[in-house]
């Protein structure tokens, strides 16, 4: 089997790779019906979510790799916001800074992208607040940031794809 090379082709094996985990959240949570979890089922849930996490994040470092030839130096994402608002695609850049910040909280945890993600409304995700005094495990990244809003993988498949839409024909 042949890796695809493309920028789409890219985004829709991450598609099919979180739908995947999706499925997992989906089936597990069914199965619970509200009842406790049992500890096999909290690491099968856990194992599902930290790979939907693990796609999000692989997916949008892959697109800043692919498309940083589009600018010179300097902060990728910044720049292409900052392109998209020239050009009139706010909805985008705004869309794609959302995107920005979670991803950098599910890579960094708590720090600058956490705490402009505290103040921005989004119905993308939810951001949770760290718990103060926890340990660092509880206030891991991935417990900063619910990718579970239904929706968050195809919306932020649909937004790289959109950026790159934008890229390729500047």
């Amino acid at each position: 089997m042949t890796t695809p090379q493309t920028m789409p082709d890219l985004i829709a094996a991450s598609k099919a790779e979180a739908k995947i985990s999706e499925d997992q959240i989906l089936a597990l949570r069914a199965e619970l019906n509200g009842q406790a979890e049992s500890k096999a089922q909290a690491e099968d849930l856990r194992a599902a979510y930290l790979a939907l996490e693990a796609a999000a994040v692989d997916s949008f470092t892959l697109f800043e790799a692919r498309m940083q030839h589009h600018f010179k130096r300097g902060p990728f994402s910044r720049k292409l916001k900052s392109a998209l608002m020239e050009a009139g695609h706010t909805d985008l850049a705004d869309r794609l800074h959302k995107y920005y910040l979670a991803i950098n909280v599910l890579k960094h945890g708590t720090g600058a992208s956490y705490r402009e993600l505290l103040n921005t409304r989004t119905h993308t995700f939810r951001v949770k607040p760290a718990e103060s005094g926890a340990s660092q495990e509880e206030n891991a990244p991935s417990s900063l940031i619910d990718i579970e809003v239904p929706g968050f993988f195809e919306g932020l498949a649909d937004t790289l794809l959109e950026a790159h839409r934008f890229l390729e024909k500047r």
